[in-house]
């Protein structure tokens, strides 16, 4: 169990930081995006999402005429925004089938602020990563979290004294104090990250396990009914090829307030706009609900009828909803939300000190550790780049952000080109630099860019810290004060790395007996 908590947690170790740190700043990714996006005014209160729904809807009639399906996710306290995806009449092959924007609440129109990926960027780096086809990027993450979830049970069972060690830290001592990092962190957050771990990997089920569905449901009605249960986005079908334009979006989110709330409505999605056989979804919102199950209303679209409610699901769907909203966390208010951030870090640390503890430990028993192996000096190499060469990539990311014109094309792209160029050079500069000397650099890097991050903010913007602090702008004041946190967090460990002295075993030199011959003893 040992050696398979040690090979689960290394093979994989730093794809599953970096997911982990990335998932963990995907809690915070809508104010993230507000961050990404300054030339957006602060949202004082939510606005009415009926006279929203309407206004953007309107729009997008008139800027995609002809879609199949769009649908739009409403405003709400976090998104000052609406994000809007559809799909393109006639696309050609080879070219987007779909086209997505942001739009403005107050006047529909597609907002004019700088081209940005914002939050959810991360949020899709964490289980599909970049560059690479997504079923491929989403099967390295389920793999890596299967590996996850081997190595939390195998290292329970390996360390009988996890949780009377949880209350013992010794600072100072070498592999010692990092494996009693390592077993404080993991305890501290123990049943979160089995959580986390378990539900990632249920939330793409259907991808990693089809078999049991493709058994079991064969014909269209079947497959119409799991779609039902598991999406708010209901089929286009057919069009009729008769034109009727779309009754009132506002009437039919109206009727949806009613049943939840003014600012319950999640979601608008409409099929066949424009023709005789179109239909309005109507979904709920996950706010306050412990369950990601669709509930929605669905609507005639050229009446406003309702033709259908849809509030319950069948057991198997409602386990997977739950299941599904524990691993978002969008149910959370702010405190709630807080908690999981903190833990998520928690699990972020526990991984990190586990690959380092790999090269400590390893390190005392080197014949010369002045001249490593070539597979430690591998995992040494990595850990630098996955650990402080990420957190200086990300910062790179906020900083391209501020400083690509927005007039640049494809800048959006650009923001996470410059994300990967950095991360590349940190894994650049960890091999040609001596591997201590590497560590402190790039951890010093990290706390500059993040402690001089809120100038930039300040320099480049009409938003800096004291003027979102007089106006209660609190995501921007939380990004500031965040990034001075991370700041003195990476400097504490640019300081501690600087005067750490690794500990190597004393020879063993003989010595005369008395008695005769001669026994080794340790110098």
């Amino acid at each position: 169990m040992s050696d398979l908590h040690t090979w689960v947690g290394l093979l994989l170790g730093w794809v599953l930081y970096a997911m982990f740190l990335t998932g963990t700043v995907s809690y915070f990714k809508d104010e993230l995006s507000q961050w990404m996006r300054p030339e957006l005014p602060a949202q004082s209160g939510v606005p009415d999402q009926a006279v929203v729904a309407q206004r953007v809807a309107d729009e997008l009639v008139a800027l995609v005429p002809g879609s199949p399906q769009w649908s739009l996710r409403l405003t709400d306290a976090r998104n000052n925004s609406v994000y809007a995806f559809w799909r393109t009449a006639g696309a050609a092959p080879g070219q987007r089938a779909f086209g997505e924007g942001n739009f403005d609440p107050a006047t529909g129109r597609t907002v004019s602020s700088r081209a940005t990926l914002g939050g959810d960027f991360f949020y899709r780096f964490h289980f599909q990563f970049h560059y690479m086809p997504v079923v491929w990027g989403r099967w390295i993450a389920g793999i890596a979290a299967m590996f996850m979830l081997v190595a939390i049970v195998s290292g329970v069972i390996t360390h009988k004294k996890i949780f009377v060690d949880f209350f013992t830290f010794r600072w100072g001592k070498g592999q010692r104090s990092w494996l009693d990092a390592h077993n404080a962190l993991s305890v501290f957050g123990l049943p979160f990250h089995a959580m986390i771990t378990y539900t990632g990997l249920v939330t793409l089920m259907a991808l990693y396990m089809p078999w049991g569905q493709q058994a079991g449901i064969k014909t269209a009605a079947e497959r119409q009914q799991l779609n039902a249960e598991l999406s708010a986005f209901i089929q286009p079908g057919k069009p009729s090829g008769e034109a009727a334009p779309l009754a009132s979006i506002e009437d039919m989110v109206r009727q949806a307030q009613e049943r939840w709330g003014r600012d319950g409505v999640g979601r608008v999605t409409a099929t066949h706009p424009g023709d005789a056989a179109a239909r309005v979804a109507v979904a709920r919102g996950d706010g306050g609900r412990v369950s990601m199950s669709p509930q929605y209303l669905e609507f005639e679209g050229t009446t406003g009828k309702l033709l259908a409610v849809h509030e319950g699901v069948g057991p198997a769907a409602e386990t997977r909803g739950v299941l599904y909203a524990l691993h978002l966390g969008r149910f959370s208010d702010t405190v709630t939300r807080w908690l999981y951030f903190l833990v998520s870090l928690a699990g972020t640390a526990m991984v990190g000190t586990g690959l380092v503890m790999w090269t400590v430990k390893r390190r005392q028993k080197l014949p010369d550790p002045a001249r490593p192996h070539v597979g430690f000096h591998v995992v040494e190499r990595l850990n630098i780049a996955s650990i402080a060469g990420l957190s200086v990539a990300m910062a790179a990311f906020l900083w391209a952000n501020r400083l690509l014109p927005e007039t640049l094309a494809d800048r959006a792209n650009w923001e996470i080109h410059s994300f990967f160029i950095v991360w590349a050079l940190t894994l650049l500069h960890g091999v040609l630099r001596p591997a201590k000397k590497a560590w402190v650099e790039q951890l010093w890097l990290a706390a500059a860019l993040l402690a001089l991050l809120p100038v930039l903010n300040a320099a480049t913007t009409q938003r800096p810290f004291w003027r979102s602090l007089a106006e209660s702008d609190w995501v921007f004041v939380g990004m500031d004060l965040m990034c001075w946190a991370l700041a003195a967090l990476h400097a504490v460990l640019a300081v501690r790395t600087l005067r750490h002295q690794p500990k190597t075993r004393a020879a063993r030199k003989p010595v005369n007996n008395p008695a005769g011959g001669a026994v080794l003893r340790e110098g």
